[in-house]
C-alpha cells in the first residue's frame, strides 16, 4: 500500500493577510477555494509549480483569538536554490524568528506563529 502527502492544513485568523504572507515570503498562490454556504468556513489551497504538495489555510468564522500552536514543535519545510537572497528578502520581511548557522537553516513564521523552515537545495 503507497500513500501520497498531498497538503497540510493550517488555521488562520485572517486569510487575506496569510495569503498575501504566503504569496510574497514563499510564491504560494491559491489554487482553489472552498466557502461554506453558511459562510462559517473558507479554505484556501496554495501552492506553487514545484510540488504538488498544497498548504491548505483554514479560516474559521466563529474562531475567537489566536490558535493555541503548543511549543512551535512542528513545522514545513521549503527549500530554495537562492538561499542567499531568499535570507536576505525574509530577513526585510521581518519575519525569521529563528536561526542555526551551524545547521546552514533559519524559521520565519507567518501571521498566526507557525514556524516555516528555508533549508538551501541539495
Amino acid at each position: 500500500m503507497k500513500f501520497k502527502m498531498i497538503h497540510e492544513n493550517y488555521n488562520v485568523a485572517d486569510l487575506e493577510r496569510s495569503l498575501q504572507f504566503y504569496q510574497e515570503a514563499l510564491g504560494l498562490t491559491e489554487h482553489r477555494r472552498k466557502t461554506a454556504e453558511d459562510g462559517s468556513f473558507i479554505i484556501v489551497y496554495v501552492g506553487n509549480e514545484e510540488t504538488p504538495f498544497e498548504l491548505e489555510l483554514t479560516w474559521l468564522r466563529d474562531h475567537q483569538g489566536a490558535y493555541d500552536l503548543g511549543e512551535d514543535e512542528f513545522h514545513l519545510a521549503f527549500a530554495t536554490e537562492d538561499f542567499d537572497a531568499a535570507y536576505k528578502k525574509h530577513k526585510e520581511m521581518g519575519c525569521i524568528c529563528f536561526e542555526n548557522p551551524a545547521m546552514g537553516i533559519y524559521f520565519i513564521a507567518d501571521p498566526d506563529g507557525y514556524w516555516l523552515e528555508i533549508v538551501p537545495a541539495k
